[in-house]
Order: structure tokens, then sequence, then C-alpha cells
């Protein structure tokens, strides 16, 4: 009998040795499957994070672009509607001594009709008269062209705006030439 109960004890301790084996590569594997999980976790979150930052800089890239376009179509207009501020001047003096009576008053009212039309197609490109009066002189919109002593005005006061000044959106297209009380 002390021979079979030296064996059941020897074989207790290999049975549970073989069990804690047994559970040995299951915790191996469950712990390599995890570490596994957190490697991908990380690569998935960089590649996310690398496809959300280039997403955002595409994003302000076709801001960028399209700010710029609206600048150059804006800074080409200005240099085309420029050249019309003359012509519109010239039909501006025109009409100020416009004959009343006759075949020339309906020939002046002819001329009023076109000038009219071209401010409004200057108006639909966003061009804007300056309204300067009742201002004090500014620099950025105005230009001098004399300084004079005038009653009933003060110190830096536009007195009178000799030429018109154009703004197109932001942009001073021309500044208003106009007379300065001292």
């Amino acid at each position: 009998m002390n021979d079979g109960n030296f064996s059941e004890m020897e074989n207790l301790p290999q049975d549970q040795e073989q069990e804690t084996e047994a559970e040995a590569p299951e915790t191996n594997v469950e712990e390599n499957l995890n570490n596994k999980i957190e490697e991908l976790e990380k690569k998935a979150n960089e590649y996310l994070d690398g496809w959300q930052r280039s997403r955002a800089e595409f994003a302000n890239y076709k801001r960028r672009i399209e700010r710029e376009q609206a600048q150059a179509y804006q800074a080409a207009a200005g240099n085309i509607i420029k050249k019309f501020l003359e012509v519109a001047d010239d039909l501006e003096r025109a009409l100020k001594n416009r004959p009343q009576e006759g075949k020339a008053a309906e020939w002046a009212n002819g001329i009023e009709l076109i000038y009219r039309k071209l401010l409004a197609i200057m108006e639909a490109e966003g061009v804007k008269v300056m309204d300067v009066s009742g201002q004090n002189f500014d620099p950025s919109f105005h230009e001098a062209i004399s300084h004079e002593e005038a009653d009933g005005y003060s110190e830096g006061e536009i007195i009178e705006v000799v030429k018109k000044g154009y703004v197109l959106g932001d942009r001073v297209l021309r500044p208003a030439l106009v007379r300065v009380a001292r």
C-alpha cells in the first residue's frame, strides 16, 4: 500500500504541474493578443491623427486658394474699373453744363442715360462712391489738393469734394480729391 500511496503522491504534484503548464500557454497567448491589440490601436490612432491633420491642411489650403483667387479677381477688376472712372468723371463734367433746350438737351439726356448705365455696371461689380461729406480728412481715403481757411469748418474737415473717390470692397480704387479746412 505504501507503494500505491507513494505513487499517488508523486502523481498529484505532476497533475498540478501539468495544469499550471496548460494555463501558462493560454496566459501567454492572451497577453500576446492584448499586446498586439494595443499596438494596432496605437497605429490606428496614429493613422487617424495623420488623416485628420491632412484633411485639415487640405481644407486650409483650399480656403487660402479661394481667398487668393478672390483677391486676384478683385485686383484685376479694380485695375480695369480704374480706367472707366476717368470716363465717368468726363461724363459727369459734361452733364454739369448741359443744355436745357432744343436738340442739345435731348442729346444730353442720352449722355445721362449712358452715364447712369456706366455707374450701374460699376455698382454691380461692387464699386461704390465714397461718401466723404462732413468727414475729417483721412489720407487713407482722401487726397488733399488744398488746405484753406473756411468759416463753419473745423480744422481737418473736408470743405469740398473736387473729384469723387471710389472703393471696391475694402480696397480704395481712387482716393477722393478734396479741399480741407485748416
